[in-house]
């Protein structure tokens, strides 16, 4: 596939008023840096597999593990991290820990990057 060529402006001209605009109506950047380390918890694959597991019951590490085909430490390590990014949440019941997806906003996002890349790519 060839690369499209880099387009740049012919003339040098900023549009203040519409610059104006966009930064004032952009996140902060301390909301910035929190939402990059909030979307990098999305950009592994065994991660993603387990919030969309997650995404359809709530599971224990040992259903994690053998529904992935990997050893539980290896899940746990992964629960770990999504825990710490707040996008999975947890209760016990007697010795077992279940995991969920901690709101619905993560779900949302889940089926909107699937649905994002499953979409043909368009032909411009």
């Amino acid at each position: 596939m060839e690369k499209e060529p880099l387009v740049c402006c012919e003339q040098n001209c900023v549009h203040c008023n519409i610059l104006q605009n966009v930064q004032c109506r952009m996140p902060e950047e301390q909301v910035t840096l929190s939402a990059s380390d909030f979307f990098k918890a999305f950009s592994d694959k065994t991660r993603l597999r387990i919030l969309s597991a997650l995404a359809i019951h709530e599971l224990c590490v040992c259903d994690i593990a053998e529904l992935l085909g990997m050893t539980q430490s290896a899940i746990s390590h992964q629960l770990r991290f999504l825990k710490e990014a707040r996008l999975v949440s947890n209760r016990k019941e007697g010795k077992t820990v279940y995991y969920h997806l901690s709101d619905g906003h993560i779900e949302t996002i889940l089926r909107h990057g699937f649905e994002h890349v499953q979409e043909p790519a368009d032909p411009a």
